[in-house]
């Protein structure tokens, strides 16, 4: 076995018994299309982390206060992009004073996800046309393509950015737009060396340029890594695994284990049906620090205008797509060879009987929110906990028979 290299092609040639035959290798991949640059920083920063990190750690041993510089940027870097990237910029759901602004966008230009300007007109571009050619991180074309490959590879001529013109008024977001690499490189890394050598010189405990190493290897370029793929898992898993509550018309999911790397993102089925909603997690036990931390800065008079959904249109959406499921398994039971039965056909009519209440449960909750009425809470309460019942009863319809 040989390598054939030319401008166009690479090849693998194997001999075998019936002669030579050229097997080529790699031939979708479209090596005239790589962003080398980004696929370049994608690569080292990973190969960095699991080769020299190690290796400083076990040279120099772990040190306490340069996790704790690694905590606090994961976390800033994180939720900028929640909090700043995604929630205020990508789909205003709140308003922000420029204090609030100016940290999301240095924090956020640390992550190296571009700027501001650039990730909301992706993003912006990928609700509207999720799911389809037209969604840059389109889930349909695969894991890696929806993880990072539509950020190594450029298919397609680069689109104008005509869907943030209100964005383009924002001279904060400008700023970082314009300026987004020196900010990026700063404060992603020069400035966690410069705390790790001053942190050696203050103790003792390192050698100096041995510190700064360390805040360059660890709050550095670990996180980046870190924080990168934490959000690349939204756009690729949270579009394959989890449960999808609210809507099945598009692929996104909510998972609670996402949640607990993205500071709240991973409820990616709500969002995706109720996308201007400052909150991911509505849910009082799931997990979404981005939520409180706008509903702190709310309070201390930072943010301002932080859109909700009401919860008659969450249950809404909640018992139409229970009433689907419902409608599907009553669909499956009357094609089945056993529908016939007695016992099944009184199982189909409970279901039948099921069905009519989630749909005078559905017409009750439009009528609310068309009239923009507040059902108390106790009524949502119960409402919740009756739909909630039949969606467990639906995965066990034999049990229905005795209902």
């Amino acid at each position: 076995m040989f390598l054939i290299s030319s401008p166009h092609e690479k090849r693998l040639v194997f001999k075998d018994i019936r002669g030579y035959k050229d097997v080529i290798m790699f031939k979708n991949i479209p090596f005239n299309r790589v962003e080398w640059v980004t696929s370049g920083f994608l690569t080292i920063t990973a190969l960095l982390t699991i080769s020299a990190v190690p290796a400083y750690f076990w040279h120099y041993g772990w040190d306490w206060f340069l996790f704790g510089v690694f905590l606090f940027y994961y976390i800033a870097t994180g939720t900028s992009i929640t909090l700043g990237y995604h929630r205020l910029f990508s789909h205003k759901a709140f308003r922000a004073k420029w204090p609030v602004k100016l940290f999301v966008l240095l924090f956020g230009a640390a992550a190296f996800e571009n700027s501001a300007l650039w990730w909301s007109s992706g993003h912006r571009k990928h609700h509207k046309h999720v799911d389809t050619d037209e969604d840059p991180y389109d889930i349909t074309k695969g894991f890696f393509w929806a993880h990072m490959g539509w950020l190594m590879f450029k298919l397609k001529p680069e689109s104008p950015m005509d869907n943030v013109k209100d964005l383009q008024k924002d001279k904060l977001v400008m700023w970082q737009h314009n300026w987004v690499h020196p900010i990026s490189f700063t404060v992603s890394f020069i400035i966690p060396a410069l705390i790790g050598y001053g942190y050696a010189r203050l103790t003792g405990n390192l050698e100096p340029m041995v510190g700064a190493l360390g805040g360059f290897l660890i709050p550095g370029v670990a996180r980046v890594v870190m924080v990168q793929h934490a959000t690349f898992c939204i756009n690729s898993l949270c579009h394959m695994i989890g449960r999808r509550p609210y809507s099945t018309s598009h692929t996104a999911r909510d998972s609670w284990i996402a949640a607990i790397f993205t500071m709240g993102e991973g409820y990616h089925n709500y969002h995706h049906e109720f996308e201007w909603d400052y909150r991911n997690g509505v849910k009082p036990w799931q997990l979404d620090p981005s939520k409180w931390f706008i509903w702190t800065l709310s309070k201390i008079g930072l943010a301002s205008d932080l859109k909700r959904v009401p919860n008659e249109r969450i249950l809404l959406a909640e018992t139409r797509e229970t009433k689907r499921q419902l409608s599907e398994k009553i669909t499956h039971i009357q094609e089945s060879d056993d529908s016939g039965e007695a016992l099944w056909q009184q199982v189909l009519e409970n279901l039948e009987g099921i069905s009519e209440r989630l749909t005078e449960i559905s017409n009750e909750l439009q009528a609310a929110a068309q009239a923009k009425i507040d059902l108390s809470k106790s009524k949502i309460r119960t409402l919740q906990a009756e739909v909630r019942a039949i969606l467990a009863q639906i995965n066990a319809p034999v049990k229905l028979a005795a209902v």
